[in-house]
């Protein structure tokens, strides 16, 4: 019986080719073995790491207040209440919570940085303009006018001092690095009703929010979400934010006004803390 032998007749090349077949072995073991191995025990160690970082909350909401109320301005010429403008405003107030965890000011639980983005309002009616921006405290359930923020981004100027507190412009965006004031915002549905005339049986309005009923305005269509980010930078440089979704529920406001308040807690309200 004769033996077959297996006669190479280019080592070098088939050396190669076994060289080549080792390292795409090697890179299909690394794609779709080693990698995904890794990323899942990266993602666990990151969850964990979050996890922990976020058991012992710095900052979180404390209390909702919302003042709602209406507007409305005559444009007419000789002021016959024929060509009205009505708006409806709603003033609010957020207060932060930094004693939770730690009772004393320390670099951790006071504010260096704070700013809003991620604005978007959900409304059913599409009449008026909307807008949510800082608003004076100073004005707080009075009507004021207001313009959209610059590049849909709202930046507190931080107080440190009292005397940067006596000598503060109020008109800007303006919040104390200890939490002791609120996040103060203003919404704006302006002109959501435009040239409303008096009717012939009455030469008199009302000048709050029983103008909407006045004017026939149903209130499901102006109820709304108001949603947005809350960004806080603390004096250790730690970044902490929370998603807000505010709901505006105008029911009560054809009496004149609403002003409706909220004690929060859980840990729904805790700002979240971002790994740096």
């Amino acid at each position: 019986m004769r033996n077959s032998k297996i006669k190479i007749k280019n080592v070098k090349l088939a050396f190669v080719i076994l060289i080549i077949f080792a390292i795409v072995l090697l890179i299909l073991y690394y794609n779709f073995v080693f990698t995904p191995a890794f990323a899942k025990n990266n993602f666990a160690n990151q969850m964990t790491e979050i996890t922990e970082e976020n058991e012992e909350p710095i900052f979180s909401i404390q209390k909702i207040l919302i003042y709602s109320s209406a507007n409305a301005v005559d444009n007419s010429e000789n002021q016959s209440l024929s060509n009205m403008s009505i708006s409806q405003y709603s003033d609010i107030s957020i207060f932060i919570n930094n004693g939770e965890t730690i009772t004393d000011l320390t670099d951790e639980n006071t504010v260096k940085e704070l700013y809003i983005d991620n604005i978007s309002i959900d409304i059913k009616s599409e009449n008026g303009t909307k807008l949510l921006n800082y608003k004076n405290p100073l004005n707080f359930g009075k009507y004021n006018d207001i313009s959209a923020p610059e590049n849909d981004r709202i930046d507190f100027k931080i107080v440190n001092t009292n005397e940067q507190s006596e000598n503060n412009n109020y008109d800007e965006p303006t919040f104390y690095t200890d939490c002791s004031n609120p996040i103060s915002l203003g919404f704006l549905n302006k002109d959501l009703l435009t040239n409303y005339s008096v009717s012939s049986d009455s030469n008199t309005i009302s000048f709050n929010g029983k103008v909407l009923q006045e004017a026939g305005v149903n209130l499901e269509d102006l109820n709304c979400t108001l949603n947005f980010t809350i960004h806080i930078v603390n004096n250790l440089n730690e970044k902490f934010s929370y998603n807000m979704n505010l709901n505006v529920d105008l029911n009560g406001i054809y009496d004149g006004y609403t002003y409706k308040g909220s004690n929060t807690s859980g840990s729904e309200y805790y700002f979240f803390k971002e790994l740096n």
